[in-house]
Protein backbone atom coordinates (compact mmCIF):
# COMPACT_ATOMS: atom_id res chain seq x y z
CA UNK A 1 0.00 0.00 0.00
CA UNK A 2 1.67 3.24 -1.09
CA UNK A 3 0.75 6.63 -0.13
CA UNK A 4 0.22 9.71 -2.49
CA UNK A 5 -0.65 13.38 -1.67
CA UNK A 6 -3.10 15.30 -2.90
CA UNK A 7 -3.62 19.50 -2.83
CA UNK A 8 -6.85 21.88 -2.95
CA UNK A 9 -5.72 24.54 -5.99
CA UNK A 10 -8.55 26.53 -7.66
CA UNK A 11 -8.20 26.93 -11.64
CA UNK A 12 -9.34 30.27 -13.09
CA UNK A 13 -10.40 29.30 -16.58
CA UNK A 14 -11.14 32.55 -19.15
CA UNK A 15 -12.65 30.94 -22.36
CA UNK A 16 -12.39 33.56 -25.47
CA UNK A 17 -13.30 31.02 -28.52
CA UNK A 18 -16.38 29.10 -27.74
CA UNK A 19 -15.86 26.52 -30.24
CA UNK A 20 -13.45 25.34 -27.27
CA UNK A 21 -16.04 25.20 -24.72
CA UNK A 22 -16.75 21.23 -26.38
CA UNK A 23 -13.39 19.83 -25.54
CA UNK A 24 -13.10 22.12 -22.31
CA UNK A 25 -16.46 20.44 -21.03
CA UNK A 26 -15.05 16.78 -22.24
CA UNK A 27 -11.85 17.37 -20.10
CA UNK A 28 -13.46 18.46 -17.31
CA UNK A 29 -16.06 15.50 -17.65
CA UNK A 30 -12.65 13.04 -17.68
CA UNK A 31 -10.98 14.68 -14.39
CA UNK A 32 -14.28 14.53 -12.82
CA UNK A 33 -13.53 12.14 -9.62
CA UNK A 34 -11.02 14.98 -8.79
CA UNK A 35 -13.24 17.98 -9.35
CA UNK A 36 -15.36 19.48 -5.96
CA UNK A 37 -16.75 21.88 -7.46
CA UNK A 38 -17.15 24.51 -10.49
CA UNK A 39 -18.74 28.05 -11.53
CA UNK A 40 -19.07 29.22 -14.25
CA UNK A 41 -19.75 32.78 -15.33
CA UNK A 42 -21.09 33.90 -18.94
CA UNK A 43 -19.48 37.38 -19.87
CA UNK A 44 -21.54 38.14 -22.45
CA UNK A 45 -20.71 42.09 -22.58
CA UNK A 46 -17.25 41.09 -22.92
CA UNK A 47 -17.83 38.09 -25.05
CA UNK A 48 -15.72 35.48 -22.75
CA UNK A 49 -16.98 32.41 -20.23
CA UNK A 50 -15.31 32.73 -16.73
CA UNK A 51 -14.76 29.25 -15.13
CA UNK A 52 -13.58 28.50 -11.50
CA UNK A 53 -12.73 24.85 -10.75
CA UNK A 54 -12.02 23.59 -7.05
CA UNK A 55 -10.04 19.98 -7.07
CA UNK A 56 -8.33 18.18 -4.79
CA UNK A 57 -5.69 16.03 -6.65
CA UNK A 58 -1.97 14.68 -7.04
CA UNK A 59 -0.28 17.81 -8.04
CA UNK A 60 0.63 16.02 -11.44
CA UNK A 61 -2.99 15.29 -12.23
CA UNK A 62 -3.75 18.92 -11.39
CA UNK A 63 -0.95 20.40 -13.44
CA UNK A 64 -1.73 17.90 -16.54
CA UNK A 65 -5.11 19.36 -16.41
CA UNK A 66 -3.87 22.43 -16.57
CA UNK A 67 -1.49 21.92 -19.09
CA UNK A 68 -4.16 19.95 -21.79
CA UNK A 69 -7.13 23.26 -20.89
CA UNK A 70 -4.32 25.83 -21.49
CA UNK A 71 -3.53 23.96 -25.13
CA UNK A 72 -7.19 24.62 -25.73
CA UNK A 73 -7.76 27.43 -28.89
CA UNK A 74 -8.68 30.35 -26.84
CA UNK A 75 -8.69 29.32 -23.17
CA UNK A 76 -6.39 30.26 -20.79
CA UNK A 77 -6.09 28.84 -17.06
CA UNK A 78 -4.00 29.89 -13.96
CA UNK A 79 -3.63 27.33 -11.28
CA UNK A 80 -3.28 28.42 -7.62
CA UNK A 81 -2.50 25.59 -4.86
CA UNK A 82 -3.22 25.90 -1.59
CA UNK A 83 -1.12 24.68 1.44
CA UNK A 84 -3.99 21.82 2.08
CA UNK A 85 -2.34 18.44 1.71
CA UNK A 86 -3.90 15.30 2.35
CA UNK A 87 -2.37 11.98 1.79
CA UNK A 88 -4.25 9.09 0.22
CA UNK A 89 -3.89 5.48 0.01
CA UNK A 90 -2.99 3.72 -3.47
CA UNK A 91 -5.67 0.56 -2.47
Amino acid sequence: MSQKETRVAVMGIIVENRESVSALNQLLHEYGGYIIGRMGLPYKEKGVNIISVAIDAPQDVTAALSGKIGRLDGVSVKTAYSNVVSEVSDE
